[in-house]
């Protein structure tokens, strides 16, 4: 197992996949982190692909950084949170930014969590950390094989404690994990950065 991540120094960017649940354990996970939190993290929920989503002015409320809706091109900005928008995959560009894809859907969803796991390990190799949570789709197993074959850090929340096990389940038996942990565990480490 790998030791114990430094967030200031060891990680360039955080990528955060969920689906059924999603919402509760964003909240939840969002709202853990302080207000001096550095790494940007950029987060895929599974959404409606064909209706607006208010999903960062609602999460948002919970976090004390800035959570915004990706645009193209958009600038990874450190101590800051995106979300991926309705009908877009989003793919990290560069250590700079982003891009919006209108590629196919990935396991009927769009956006997924396999293809910005998959971009963000290409960019940022062994300095990403990918934490994969509650779902029901097997969206994210791929994206987080790569994220570990690129030198990157997993953590998979605990299927029993997910709002729906497949997700988790899935990925842990494809990809495997440098952590299983509660969400209250990934919001503790969150927190102490530790």
């Amino acid at each position: 197992m790998k030791p114990s991540l430094d967030w200031q120094h060891d990680i360039d960017a955080i990528v955060v996949g969920a689906s059924a649940g999603g919402v509760t354990a964003l909240r939840e996970l969002l709202g853990a982190l302080p207000a001096d939190f550095q790494p940007p993290m950029l987060i895929v929920l599974h959404l409606p692909r064909h209706r607006p989503s208010t999903i960062a002015e609602v999460l948002g409320a919970y976090c004390a950084l800035p959570v915004y809706e990706a645009c193209d091109k958009q600038r990874i900005e450190r101590g800051s949170v995106m979300f991926a928008p309705p009908d877009y995959h989003m793919l990290v560009e560069d250590e700079a930014s982003v891009a919006l894809s209108l590629d196919e859907p990935v396991l009927f969803s769009r956006p997924a969590i396999d293809p910005l796991f998959s971009s963000a390990a290409a960019v940022f190799s062994n300095r990403l950390l990918a934490i994969l949570l509650t779902g029901a789709s097997t969206d994210g197993s791929n994206g987080l094989a790569a994220v570990r074959r690129a030198g990157g850090t997993a953590w998979v929340q605990t299927p029993e404690d997910a709002t729906a096990s497949m997700m988790p389940a899935a990925a842990l038996a494809y990809a495997g994990a440098e952590a299983v942990l509660t969400l209250e565990e990934i919001c503790q480490r969150m927190r102490n950065r530790a």
